[in-house]
């Protein structure tokens, strides 16, 4: 009798312990599958660089009414997996974004939404010039990520420049966006250029409503890329 009590007890024991390592598999497994899930989501996440002027940076405004901003916010309600990253600096010229492209690509860049010029365009700066300039740039990231796809802003000189200057500026963009097989955004400031209500004082840099447009001008563009 005793030894049939012992027998059972032992299987019982067994069958505990075959209980309990099947459960820490499990557990282990679960752990495992959720690092794996972490991790993925983490490779998934992409990076949308927009490197500008004051126009990017968001000039007098709150940085969350900035245009970049805006497309983070639309970018997040359909959950993509992509980041913004404000590359803007007022002031900024072509020369000086050739001068500081370089320190932004350490990251990585899936999306590069170049918006440079308006400020050699109001300096005068010879539109050669500006498109050498630019075309340093862009060889740079495709040097860098040669996947990269890249979005090019139009920008538009007024008139009191010169005709012939304002027209050379405006059709730089596009060629310069031909020519690499860039996708164009014929004129960020398009629907808030020359609208008074629409500009804070100085009359170029646009107010929060002017940046909600130029968000929507950039996202025609940009959301077929994501």
């Amino acid at each position: 009798m005793l030894r049939k009590r012992l027998m059972a007890l032992i299987v019982l024991t067994g069958i505990l312990q075959a209980c309990s390592n099947s459960g820490n598999k499990s557990k282990s497994n679960d752990t495992d599958s959720a690092k794996t899930e972490v991790t993925s989501t983490v490779k998934a996440t992409k990076n949308i660089l927009f490197f500008g002027t004051s126009l990017t940076a968001g000039y007098g405004l709150d940085p969350t009414e900035a245009y970049p901003a805006l497309i983070q916010n639309k970018i997040d309600s359909l959950e993509l997996p992509y980041k913004v990253i404000n590359g803007g600096l007022s002031g900024e010229t072509s020369a000086g974004g050739k001068g500081r492209i370089d320190w932004l690509l350490k990251q990585k860049v899936d999306i590069l939404v170049l918006e440079l010029g308006s400020n050699d365009g109001l300096r005068g700066v010879p539109v050669a010039e500006t498109t050498k300039n630019l075309q340093n740039i862009i060889d740079r990231v495709k040097a860098k990520y040669p996947d990269a796809e890249l979005v090019m802003a139009g920008m538009q000189m007024p008139p009191s420049m010169g005709t012939k200057y304002a027209a050379d500026f405006k059709n730089m963009f596009p060629e310069l966006a031909k020519k690499n097989n860039m996708r164009l955004i014929p004129f960020l400031l398009e629907n808030v250029g020359g609208i008074p209500k629409l500009n804070q004082a100085d009359g170029i840099h646009p107010t929060a409503e002017g940046d909600k447009i130029l968000a929507e001008n950039v996202w025609k563009v940009l959301k077929p890329l994501l």
